[in-house]
């Protein structure tokens, strides 16, 4: 099982904390932010960091930035521990596709018109940053198409899921998640290179 698997805080206590916040209760955000946070680090971490990825923001600042935008979101519509983290991966893997994009038109000028003295420069080769884009636009093209497919790379992908996990949050067997796993790795390689 994956970093996941061991809770900062109980099951219960943070399905109650989730209902406290939908409820409206005053200081339930705070106390579920404060309660996730060990465990929203380490998934921040393990998006920001697997496979040698360089991105332009920290580990800390992408739970800061996803914990405003659950505050924006307001309702949280599960009270389920493992809907909460797969929902929060969704929330960083959008903080994390804002944060390039951000970083590419700052880089390209933020709308300024290039100019180069050196027309026998060849273009420069993409980055991670640009991968991960791709790897973003076609996950958007497979939900159209699948959206179980592109839940199931979302969780793992962005959500650092073990298949068990993933399994048990979309009411799948592993077995059933290891096929939309291969399935969808083969149609986002194949929207990729379009």
């Amino acid at each position: 099982m994956s970093e996941l698997s061991t809770p900062s805080a109980p099951p219960t206590a943070l399905g109650e904390l989730i209902q406290r916040v939908n409820a409206n209760e005053p200081g339930a955000q705070e106390a579920l932010f404060s309660a996730a946070y060990p465990e929203l680090r380490k998934l921040a971490h393990s998006r920001l960091f697997d496979g040698g990825r360089s991105t332009v923001m920290n580990t800390t600042a992408l739970v800061h930035e996803s914990y405003l935008r659950f505050i924006k979101g307001g309702r949280l519509y599960s009270e389920e521990r493992r809907a909460f983290f797969a929902y929060a991966s969704q929330v960083m893997r959008s903080v994390i596709i804002d944060a390039v994009r951000e970083s590419q038109a700052q880089r390209r000028g933020g709308g300024l018109t290039m100019l180069t003295l050196d027309t026998s420069r060849p273009d420069s080769l993409p980055s991670a940053e640009d991968d991960l884009l791709r790897v973003h636009e076609a996950l958007h093209a497979l939900a159209q198409a699948e959206p179980r497919l592109a839940k199931v790379v979302e969780m793992r992908y962005f959500g650092g899921y073990s298949e068990t996990e993933i399994g048990e949050t979309l009411d799948l067997t592993e077995r059933t998640v290891r096929r939309d796993w291969e399935k969808a790795r083969l149609l986002l390689s194949a929207l990729m290179e379009i």
